[in-house]
């Protein structure tokens, strides 16, 4: 059996976090290959070392002196191999990191080096080999990740080898020019080497005990998610609900490996399982609720609209246009609602709103702003009677008006529009009647 561990920031900000990630591995042989982010933040005031690297760079290319921020980021890793008692230095890789700000490498060099440099460190603490991630995982010359030869290169590399340490975050294109993930990638560089390895189970540890049904920020200490699937996850972290990069799920989704979000700081909490599918019946009804806020609704009305073909595409073909995209698009016999985020379409309302006219010819067009949408997600509600009525019923109760419904064909989700007013209490209202009184 073979486990792909990644650690995130937070699991790796100090040596005791250090001591930690080495006591996890050691509990597990079959932790096999370890993917380090950057050092992360100590406390709530410290800055993570990747935005340390892109302030230290910005001044390098800016022509100002950098030198004392390197110095800086340098006595991050210095006092974490302090800290762990090493005999390491990492004298060589600051005096490369310097030239090649002075050569301007790029920002994409500059944000890798956390990860690298931790890459090094946490290889030797464990005793790992350690594989340069820009010699396995490859981007083409147009800086777009390659799956393909990353998987063919990275297969061949990890049947040579039986334990090793691969920093996540970067890759390089053929010609060795460093290139970066969007940021949080380390999650998608555990996801390939997971890939690659035929991995039975892909581990990302962090700070939290997996996914919980709500924002704690709303709800005071929601539940936790034991097991959620790939489906239910994508409705949940489009819709604002963060704790793993949404790219890392396609690699292993397709190999059916499945994800187990993990605590650093309580390696004994189960935590979440991400599976492609389950007989496992959920322990409420939901899965989870997650919303996002700032909203739009264009409300067109046209007499006998249902009649017109092709009104809809005409409607949608103004918001093209304009490059924005919509969220949602509920309808009625004479009614066509658009949803879109309220900050994008803003600044092109009236252009939207003329081509709309010119291209649709509506009877009158409405504009709805400051609203939130709330994703209800679960497996479980497929197989329960009374679902949309309980949510609509609990919101009723909480004197929240709802604006919009919409509900897929899978019956996995719905979604409610409601004003910006009244997000957080529609969110405590479900909430409530699903997980706390489970009427």
């Amino acid at each position: 059996m073979i486990k792909v561990v990644k650690f995130g920031g937070s699991s790796l900000a100090s040596a005791e976090q250090f001591r930690k990630v080495r006591d996890i591995l050691l509990a597990d042989k079959k932790r096999r290959y370890v993917v380090p982010s950057a050092p992360g933040k100590r406390h709530k005031s410290d800055t993570k070392v990747t935005d340390m690297l892109y302030e230290c760079y910005a001044l390098a290319e800016a022509g100002e002196e950098f030198k004392p921020l390197l110095r800086k980021i340098r006595a991050r890793y210095n006092e974490i191999i302090s800290g762990l008692k090493m005999n390491l230095s990492l004298d060589d890789e600051f005096k490369e990191i310097e030239e090649q700000f002075r050569g301007k490498a790029g920002v994409d060099y500059a944000a890798s080096r956390g990860e690298y440099l931790n890459g090094i460190l946490m290889s030797h603490f464990i005793g790992y080999e350690f594989i340069d991630a820009k010699e396995v995982i490859r981007f083409d010359s147009e800086g777009n990740f390659d799956a393909e030869t990353t998987n063919d290169i990275l297969k061949e590399r990890l049947k040579k080898t039986e334990r090793a340490v691969i920093p996540g975050f970067y890759g390089a294109t053929a010609d060795g020019r460093v290139k970066t993930f969007s940021r949080g990638g380390s999650d998608i560089t555990g996801s390939i080497v997971a890939k690659a390895c035929k991995a039975d189970l892909y581990e990302n540890w962090t700070d939290v005990s997996g996914f919980l049904i709500a924002d704690p920020r709303i709800i005071k200490n929601p539940k936790g998610i034991k097991v959620i699937t790939y489906r239910e996850l994508r409705e949940l972290s489009y819709m604002g609900a963060t704790v793993l990069h949404e790219d890392a799920i396609f690699p292993v989704r397709k190999e059916g490996i499945p994800i187990n979000i993990k605590n650093t700081n309580a390696p004994e909490d189960s935590g979440t399982f991400i599976v492609e599918s389950t007989c496992q019946k959920p322990e409420f009804t939901i899965t989870g609720i997650a919303g996002k806020q700032g909203f739009v609704a264009v409300n067109i009305e046209k007499d006998m609209m249902n009649s017109e073909i092709g009104f809809g595409r005409k409607v949608l073909a103004a918001f093209e246009e304009n490059q924005i995209s919509f969220e949602h698009v509920p309808s009625g016999i004479d009614t066509f609602t658009v949803f879109v985020h309220q900050e994008e379409f803003e600044g092109k309302e009236q252009s939207v709103l003329s081509a709309i006219h010119r291209l649709a010819e509506p009877d009158s067009i409405d504009l709805e702003a400051d609203l939130s949408l709330i994703a209800v997600v679960g497996r479980g509600m497929k197989s329960t009677r009374g679902t949309a009525g309980r949510i609509f019923s609990a919101l009723a109760h909480a004197n929240v008006n709802v604006k919009m419904i919409d509900q897929g064909s899978s019956e996995l989700n719905v979604i409610i529009g409601v004003s910006n007013d009244d997000f957080e209490q529609a969110i405590k209202a479900i909430y409530d009647i699903f997980v706390v009184t489970r009427l």
